[in-house]
């Protein structure tokens, strides 16, 4: 479980002390670093690290950082709102003890999730970890509502020793084929080791789809624990990868053609324990509030999208036909449709039944991400939403009349699209608050304007190494 409170200038009580118990026994088994981490709003990590010795300092009074990066981009350029974006300021990152791990693929180093709060003590408003851990909170006090989520990583394998810049896959075996497993055996069987290690309980680990591309599937966890997870993983793949000498990119268009990489999420909401996407009297099993959910995500994708696919890169995966998910249609494992129901395995579907969404790739702030469909689907619960006809096979083959009638139309094919729809979406804007609302726009604009005038390939090459 994760930390629900705020930090507090000072500490929490007894955490400073537990802060020194910890840092003793990391020494004691040679950590010599704390990696604090955090993703800034155009979805790139970013860390200040400490000397383990330094870590009851740490919990009890933070490590500076500028609010300045709220409005980073991912080539590093700022952009400003009325709020953000200026050289003034400072904040103090603090790290969630319950989260600290030390890190099997960089020995020598522990991990931290930290919360950001400003000099006063208070919660600063664009900490996308805290605004997630609020919408948590109140939806456990205003509907009794607990969530499970798990977001799937696909990452491409390179070589480390190709030239700079340029992608050259690990592997070449077909997509899926044993032959890719075999040839990056020694690096999986040390990932594997590394998650064991770390507390990572993996369900899944599979070569994919596209050129070098790998696929990891990790148990699900609250949306906070979900969020930090799913940057942890990230870390260690990247690390046990260098010490193989490859190099990994979780982009979601490493390169102008052909598949990307998703970040498929997958969400499931509950109330006194029992999971509401199984076991009702709605279709396939679903409570009404359950179905409510899944409608309130349907309803909003258009202006998820900014969120979920934040990077330019992003429109150049979510193409038709490509198991993308690109339009406003839910079905039972229907891989195509942008909502996907999973049942799960008779006998075991009190538990494993969730909401599959399709359209998310790794550039998006994970915190960001399972915010904001969490809000859109409390809105659907507020709203009694219904979802509309089940769509089966592939809704691109649709016939237009039928497409209208059912409501199945495309997302957005470009980012500015997609911030127009988040501009005019005031339950999303309200879910983050009007500081980190307005951040996500000029960040996304920021990212719109860097590109401008580049083909695929080049705009595919700008964001190849950043994610």
């Amino acid at each position: 479980m994760t930390t629900l409170a705020d930090p507090v200038p000072g500490g929490r009580p007894g955490e400073v002390e537990r802060a020194g118990a910890l840092a003793g026994e990391l020494s004691a088994r040679g950590v010599h670093g704390v990696v604090l981490s955090y993703v800034d709003t155009a979805g790139v990590g970013r860390v200040k690290t400490v000397p383990t010795a330094r870590l009851e300092q740490a919990v009890a009074w933070g490590v500076g950082m500028s609010p300045v990066f709220d409005t980073f981009l991912a080539n590093d350029h700022i952009v400003t709102t009325d709020v953000l974006g200026s050289p003034d300021g400072d904040l103090r990152l603090h790290p969630d003890l319950d989260r600290l791990v030390a890190l099997a693929g960089q020995p020598g180093w522990a991990w931290a999730p930290v919360d950001r709060i400003t000099q006063d003590g208070t919660r600063h408003p664009g900490c996308s970890r805290t605004v997630l851990r609020r919408i948590v909170a109140d939806a456990a006090r205003e509907h009794g509502l607990a969530f499970r989520a798990g977001i799937e990583i696909e990452w491409s394998v390179g070589l480390d020793s190709a030239p700079a810049g340029e992608f050259v896959p690990a592997t070449t075996g077909p997509a899926y084929g044993a032959t890719r497993q075999v040839e990056l055996s020694a690096y999986t069987a040390e990932l594997l080791a590394a998650c064991a290690a770390q507390g990572v309980d993996v369900e899944q680990i599979h070569p994919e789809y596209a050129p070098g591309q790998f696929e990891i599937s990790v148990g699900a966890l609250d949306p906070v624990a979900a969020a930090d997870r799913s940057v942890l993983v990230r870390q260690t793949i990247r690390a046990v990868a260098l010490r193989h000498g490859l190099r990994v990119s979780f982009s979601p268009a490493v390169t102008a053609e052909g598949v990307g990489n998703g970040g498929h999420v997958h969400l499931s909401a509950w109330r006194d324990g029992v999971n509401l996407h199984a076991g009702g009297a709605r279709r396939y099993g679903m409570t009404a509030d359950a179905e409510a959910f899944a409608a309130g995500i349907l309803d909003r994708l258009p202006a998820l999208t900014a969120v979920t696919a934040p990077s330019p890169a992003g429109y150049l995966r979510l193409k038709p036909s490509q198991w993308a998910g690109v339009f406003t249609a839910w079905g039972l494992e229907t891989r195509e449709a942008a909502l996907r129901l999973v049942r799960g395995t008779a006998g075991a579907r009190e538990r494993q039944a969730n909401v599959e969404v399709k359209p998310v790739d790794l550039a998006a702030n994970p915190y960001l991400l399972l915010g904001t469909l969490i809000a859109a689907g409390l809105d659907g619960i507020a709203r009694a939403a219904v979802l509309p006809e089940e769509t089966t096979g592939d809704p691109a083959a649709l016939p237009a009349a039928e497409a209208r009638a059912r409501g199945v139309r495309r997302l957005p094919t470009s980012l500015a699209d997609a911030v127009t729809a988040f501009r005019a979406d005031e339950v999303l804007r309200d879910a983050l608050g009007p500081v980190l609302a307005d951040a996500v726009a000029a960040v996304r604009q920021g990212e719109i304007d860097a590109v401008a005038g580049l083909d695929d390939e080049r705009v595919a090459a700008a964001y190849r190494w950043v994610y």
